[in-house]
């Protein structure tokens, strides 16, 4: 075996330790369920094709720019989303340049609902709401919040993510967790639950344990 092809095997192994199977195999499936070509998916990453294109081969491991697997990782949720097959091709072109749009995850990026009064009661010289109207206003706004709130478990959790699966790979994480386990067990949970588990258990987690908590 010459040393490309030694660099080759070794770099598609740590892919799949860092990123569950070959970068290859994931972007393969994204450009034929996007029907994107290659180039087409790079410029959404924001990546280059060539490096797109190494990554891909396995000649290059790692993706370096934690905004560029932020945006695989929103490009994959988009694709696997119930409703896609369903989406007007100008919707998801509209979405992907939402996408490419994206910057690094940061704590700073999570949405969170703004805006309410502090007091929740009506502003001084405001003229006071109908019974029913105000009813409606309170239904709606519950509906609104809501809403936020599963936004913000979903952005929340996969900046999460995106931030741990940059940083160690999948074994690093499961070895950090268990050296945690014993003295701190929490801890050593949402380890697990963002860095090895599925984007669905973590955004769970971070709604019961952030969201709920009013930390944001």
């Amino acid at each position: 075996m010459s040393a490309a092809e030694d660099t080759v095997v070794r770099n598609r192994a740590l892919q799949i330790e860092w990123y569950g199977e070959p970068l290859g195999e994931r972007v393969r499936r994204l450009l034929d369920r996007l029907g994107l070509s290659q180039s087409g998916l790079a410029g959404v990453l924001g990546l280059s094709a060539p490096m797109l294109s190494q990554l891909m081969s396995a000649q290059r491991a790692k993706i370096s720019n934690p905004a560029v697997l932020h945006r695989l990782l929103a490009v994959e949720e988009l694709a696997a989303g119930p409703g896609f097959d369903g989406l007007p091709a100008a919707v998801v072109k509209d979405r992907l340049a939402e996408i490419r749009a994206e910057s690094a995850p940061t704590t700073s990026g999570l949405r969170v609902p703004t805006g309410a009064p502090a007091s929740g009661g009506t502003p001084e010289g405001a003229p006071e709401e109908a019974p029913g109207r105000a009813a409606a206003q309170a239904s709606s706004a519950r509906a609104s919040s809501v809403q936020d709130g599963r936004a913000g478990a979903e952005t929340g959790a996969r900046h999460v993510q995106a931030l741990l699966r940059e940083v160690a790979s999948a074994g690093e994480i499961e070895a950090a967790a268990a050296l945690l386990a014993d003295r701190y067990p929490d801890l050593a949970d949402a380890l697990r639950v963002y860095g090895t588990g599925r984007t669905s258990e973590a955004e769970a987690h971070f709604a019961r344990t952030v969201l709920r908590a009013g930390l944001l």
